[in-house]
């Protein structure tokens, strides 16, 4: 494969074309599974808005001014400072939401005639699609280009995909997660940690980024040592390859310390601005939210399955059952490390969250490694069945995701 990154220590500089002829090519090779991304996205928004019609909603006010969307967007007009005192006791502070993507929304809403919720729109679109150029990256250098176009096809039909074409934060997040763990699979540490810094500031989960790379380090630098002890090799050899290492180890350490920076401002700066070292916890209390292990998110499961709503109780038992089992699946394939890392975080953080449940499906939707199994799967079937199986799947999650946007609750 034609990989944006060039493996780390391959070939002369001359040898190699220009940044942007491979940017170009690599633009080239991706555009079908891209394209196939965009249909699957803009069926879900037919749907939408043909479920809006009869509903009498916009699909556009759903899209872009609703729940989360309605905070980043005061944020990127007016900045932080905007607090909720709700009945009950809870307080709603803007401090609870990362500043990237308000920040992305104001300055393309300065620069453009953009209001900033559809800067907001604009920035997922943009997003999704950087994103699924990344999904198909990683999963073509796993296990073929078949495997990365059927993973592409998978997350962008997720049955909570819809989330992917609204004004949150999500697709920003995904794009730079997933180029941060391409970069650290391509071994091009300063960069994996530098979008990893980037996926910091945009949801509290980039921490399981963080993880991914120093992850990553962590291989390398054990294989390294490893093949110190095993290779047999000419001396000419193993002085060029020590030059290489000692070369990257640098760059190696750069990332590492680059990767949990943002995420670290943040958090600085929210205790700075709340005078309580763990300010940010604090503001995600008055929302309800923290980590308790899950018992509240069991307690919840609980009281639908010995209640009057046992359909849906045992519906998110199966659920969590199915994400479990993927994610059992995923270590069976011998995913790389920092995959398995960063899906196993950004599950364990959602999982064992409390507050709001009806988000977590939502929480989850980064976590793509978990669709390789599946992905491999199909790309062993023949062609027709591959396409008929994932065809049923957008179908479904286009009028889930209608159904699912016109509730009551946010998603």
């Amino acid at each position: 494969m034609t990989d944006l990154f060039s493996p780390a220590g391959t070939g002369a500089g001359a040898d190699r074309p220009p940044a942007a002829r491979r940017v170009r090519g690599a633009l080239r090779r991706a555009l079908p599974a891209l394209s196939v991304y965009a249909a699957v996205r803009a069926l879900g928004i037919a749907v939408l808005a043909v479920w809006g019609h009869f509903a009498g909603k916009s699909p556009h006010q759903l899209l872009s001014a609703r729940w989360d969307s309605l905070w980043y967007s005061r944020i990127a007009e007016d900045g932080y400072g905007y607090t909720l005192h709700l009945p009950g006791g809870k307080v709603h502070s803007d401090l609870a939401f990362f500043p990237l993507l308000p920040w992305l929304e104001r300055g393309l809403s300065a620069v453009f005639p953009l209001s900033a919720a559809d800067a907001g729109l604009l920035v997922s679109a943009l997003s999704s699609l950087l994103a699924a150029w990344a999904v198909l990256l990683i999963g073509e250098r796993l296990y073929g280009r078949r495997a990365g176009v059927m993973l592409v096809a998978l997350w962008a039909a997720l049955p909570v995909g819809i989330v992917q074409s609204m004004a949150y934060s999500e697709s920003l997040f995904t794009a730079l997660a997933a180029w941060s763990l391409y970069a650290v699979l391509t071994r091009r540490w300063v960069w994996a940690g530098s979008f990893a810094a980037l996926a910091g500031l945009t949801r509290p989960v980039g921490a399981a980024v963080v993880l991914a790379v120093w992850l990553g380090v962590l291989v390398a630098l054990r294989r390294r040592r490893g093949e110190e002890h095993e290779r047999q090799e000419p001396r000419e050899r193993r002085e060029r390859r020590e030059r290489r290492e000692r070369r990257e180890l640098p760059r190696m350490l750069l990332g590492a310390v680059l990767a949990p920076l943002g995420w670290l401002a943040y958090f600085a700066w929210v205790g700075v601005r709340t005078g309580s070292f763990t300010g940010y916890l604090d503001v995600q209390g008055g929302w309800g939210n923290g980590f308790d292990g899950g018992l509240a998110f069991g307690s919840f499961i609980a009281g639908r399955l010995f209640g009057s709503a046992f359909a849906a109780g045992l519906g998110l038992l199966v659920g969590v059952g199915l994400v479990l089992w993927l994610y059992a699946a995923c270590v069976r394939q011998r995913q790389p490390l920092p995959l398995l890392g960063y899906a196993g975080a950004v599950l364990l953080l959602a999982l064992t969250a409390k507050g709001y449940f009806g988000s977590k499906p939502r929480l989850m939707m980064p976590a793509f490694p978990l669709l390789l199994p599946l992905a491999v799967a199909l790309a062993r079937t023949r062609t027709v069945r591959a396409v008929t199986t994932v065809g049923v799947v957008v179908l479904v999650s286009a009028v889930y995701g209608a159904f699912w946007l016109h509730g009551s609750g946010p998603p």
